[in-house]
């Protein structure tokens, strides 16, 4: 059981890496940045610059608060499996603890997300 547990842990932070990486590709080419005209060129330019600062922490973010919920799921994770091994009615609180810990990143995509859409 433990397991399939450690499995589902890990394809959690794999979908959450991705989309860390899915905002980090969008920041570095600077995707929906506004194009100039002859008339706005500074204006433009400094539209692009704010959008891709925005964009640049919104994958700081996400990469961060991921990095972040690894280390966390470990340290709970392998106290979990511990503390399941010796008594196995702990399965709820344990799982309640990692996902606690897993929110961490769920809450950092939300603000990349929030980013994301006002750049």
């Amino acid at each position: 059981m433990s397991v399939w547990i450690r499995r589902g842990l890990q394809a959690v932070n794999a979908v959450v890496v991705l989309a860390a990486l899915a905002v980090l590709l969008a920041a570095l080419t600077a995707a929906g940045a506004p194009r100039a005209d002859a008339g706005g060129a500074q204006a433009a330019a400094a539209a692009a610059a704010v959008n891709g600062t925005a964009l640049l922490g919104a994958a700081i973010a996400v990469g961060v608060s991921a990095i972040g919920a690894g280390i966390a799921v470990a340290y709970t994770g392998a106290a979990a499996l511990a503390a399941m091994s010796e008594r196995p009615e702990l399965f709820g609180r344990a799982i309640v603890i990692v996902g606690l810990a897993e929110g961490i990143a769920i809450y950092g995509l939300v603000v990349g997300v929030i980013l994301i859409q006002r750049a």
